[in-house]
């Protein structure tokens, strides 16, 4: 379940980008599965085809998220010309088993195709996008 008002920042930070892919997470509280703060990030290839969160700004990022006991619950990237299905790149480079990888594919300008995945181990396991206003 994720609000809304997310799920029109992400659209709208991927076709910012766009034609690079564009990147970020959306935090939340530790063990709570719920995404509350948007944070876009740079993408350090600024590439069509692929993307890596800065360094720097992700180690920062990290550490305040661990002062706040928050954990990145969503991470986002886009693809420009294929489905919102990830790579094998995007596979392998998956390392939190707990988040929602939500892809958002600008392929084609009409249409916001957003799909979410749980990425564990190497395996793709899609999952339903309930977009709601509020958290009950």
């Amino acid at each position: 379940m994720i609000r809304a008002d997310l799920v029109e920042a992400m659209v709208k930070h991927a076709r910012a980008d766009h034609p690079d892919e564009a990147c970020g997470i959306i935090a939340g509280p530790e063990g709570s599965d719920q995404p509350l703060r948007f944070v876009p990030m740079v993408n350090a290839e600024r590439s069509p085809t692929f993307y890596r969160f800065d360094s720097g700004e992700q180690l920062r990022l990290w550490r305040e998220m661990d002062r706040n006991d928050e954990e990145p619950v969503v991470i986002y990237h886009s693809h420009t010309a294929t489905e919102a299905y990830p790579s094998r790149t995007d596979i392998s480079y998956a390392s939190e088993p707990n988040a929602h990888y939500v892809l958002v594919s600008t392929r084609d300008a009409d249409t916001d195709e957003i799909r979410s995945y749980r990425i564990v181990d190497g395996v793709v396991t899609e999952e339903p996008v309930s977009i709601v206003e509020s958290y009950s």
